[in-house]
């Protein structure tokens, strides 16, 4: 799981989860490109950029912004050979026919739309480069319909849809596409939002970005469309 010399692209780079994957790959000497909606959330994340770390800032929801994103970063370091797919967000509490379109706009948007917008701007770099490796975050809560979360399980089955329906289209093309299915992951807004919950049964960050890293690697070579669990330890 040596990234040296390698480019890995992580969206949503600022949050708790991005970081992690960020620092996973840090550690396996990549070259790392660190989209976020904003310079002064990465500055406040990493501080700055070094020889192996470009910040990009990007709008997920305007493809024009992820394009350019994507051609300076082709620029900078040459080809991309990963994408992390980090960007996303929960909402619950509505029941299906009280749903308001504002949260199911949101809930698709930020979890399905922003991967759309990816993937239509770097899987032609990775065709025209040879191959690649793209890691989506589903959810292992959308393996089923639960009350009152119907928009985020619904855009999360859809990540691993198109997941699926990504690796099947791009298997050929040397480009393994997989995601990752995590129960709670332990951050502190969870922990505020679920003070009684019991944190042994949730993933730690950094164990969630080690998965990330393996399917992004050239260990996970022969996992085509793959939608993992990750449980946490117990």
């Amino acid at each position: 799981m040596d990234f040296d010399g390698r480019t890995v692209m992580i969206t949503g780079a600022a949050g708790n989860l991005g970081r992690a994957v960020a620092q996973a790959f840090a550690q396996r000497g990549a070259n790392r490109v660190l989209i976020g909606h904003s310079r002064a959330s990465l500055e406040k994340a990493y501080g700055g950029e070094d020889a192996k770390t470009l910040f990009a800032v990007a709008d997920l929801l305007d493809q024009a912004q992820v394009d350019a994103a994507v051609k300076a970063s082709i620029a900078r370091f040459g080809r991309i050979d990963a994408l992390a797919n980090i960007a996303g967000g929960f909402r619950m509490g509505e029941t299906v026919h009280a749903m308001s379109d504002a949260t199911w706009d949101a809930m698709i948007d930020v979890n399905v739309r922003t991967l759309l917008h990816m993937v239509h701007a770097v899987v032609p770099a990775m065709i025209a480069q040879g191959g690649g490796r793209i890691v989506n975050v589903g959810a292992y809560s959308a393996q089923k319909g639960i009350a009152q979360m119907g928009a985020y399980v619904a855009a999360k089955s859809a990540v691993i849809r198109l997941t699926e329906t990504l690796a099947a289209e791009l298997r050929e093309k040397n480009i393994n596409v997989n995601c990752v299915l995590p129960t709670i992951i332990d951050t502190p807004e969870n922990r505020a939002g679920m003070p009684k919950a019991d944190l042994s049964r949730w993933v730690a960050p950094a164990d969630l970005a080690n998965v990330i890293a393996f399917l992004a690697s050239d260990d996970a070579r022969a996992i085509h469309g793959a939608a993992l669990p990750v449980t946490g330890l117990s």
